[in-house]
C-alpha cells in the first residue's frame, strides 16, 4: 500500500509558476512509475506528465516547454515544476503512482491561474 500526498498548489497569476510535490509512503518508491495528472470543472481527468522508474518522461502536448517533472527517489517525491502558466492550466492536480498493474492516487491538490 502506497500513500501519496500532494502539496504546492495555490493561486499564481498568468506567467507565474508552481512546484508541485507528491510525497510517497513506502520502501519500494523507486520502483513505480510516478503521474500527475489534472481535472478541470466540467472536464475529464487528463495526464499532464509522466517519470517511469528509469527516469523517461512523457509530457501532455499542452505543457511541453513548460513544465519539467522530475523524481528524487532518496526522499520519496515526484515533483512537477509549472512555468509560463496560462488559466487554462487551472485543475486539481493528482498525482498518482503504478507499479506491478496497481495504481494509487493522491487526494489532489488546486492550481488556479489568474489572467
Amino acid at each position: 500500500q502506497v500513500q501519496l500526498v500532494e502539496s504546492g498548489g495555490g493561486l499564481v497569476q498568468a506567467g507565474g509558476s508552481l512546484r508541485l510535490s507528491c510525497a510517497a509512503s513506502g520502501r519500494t518508491f523507486s520502483t513505480y512509475a510516478m503521474g500527475w495528472f489534472r481535472q478541470a470543472p466540467g472536464k475529464e481527468r487528463e495526464l499532464v506528465a509522466q517519470i517511469d522508474s528509469s527516469g523517461f518522461t512523457k509530457y501532455v502536448d499542452s505543457v511541453k516547454g513548460r513544465c519539467t517533472i522530475s523524481r528524487d527517489n532518496a526522499k520519496n517525491t515526484v515533483y512537477l515544476q509549472m512555468n509560463s502558466l496560462k488559466p487554462e492550466d487551472t485543475a486539481v492536480y493528482y498525482c498518482n503512482g503504478l507499479r506491478y498493474g496497481t495504481l494509487y492516487w493522491g487526494q489532489g491538490t488546486q492550481v488556479t491561474v489568474s489572467s
